[in-house]
């Protein structure tokens, strides 16, 4: 059994920054992408930035410009650096890792965005 567990959220002043991370407990193979979501209160949880097994990247228009996706895939790490932060990122945010088969969720981190 996987388990994917998030760090890096919390509270921070518009336009700060944070960095989530995401470490897998093991090596997962066949994996088709890594991605984070996020659901604010009251919305749908939707889809932030994902990384393909071909390294390309894609993102919400929401948060294009200011969010960025990496891994490290020698630490089973998806990360997700947030600059620029606005309230209305504040949400619960979700690592998500899809294989040929599976689909993996951590337990999320929230992240507030307030002054």
């Amino acid at each position: 059994q996987v388990q994917l567990v998030e760090s890096g959220g919390g509270l921070v002043q518009p336009v700060g920054s944070l960095r989530l991370s995401c470490a897998a407990s093991r090596s997962i193979f066949s994996i088709n992408a890594m991605g984070w979501y996020r659901q604010a209160p009251g919305k749908e949880r939707e889809v932030v930035a994902r990384i393909f097994s071909s390294g390309s990247t894609n993102y919400a228009d929401s948060v294009k410009g200011r969010f960025t996706i990496s891994r490290d895939n020698a630490k089973n790490t998806v990360y997700l650096q947030m600059n620029s932060l606005k309230p209305e990122d504040t949400a619960v945010y979700y690592c998500n890792v899809r294989t040929v088969s599976l689909v993996y969720w951590g337990q999320g981190t929230h992240v507030t965005v307030t002054s």
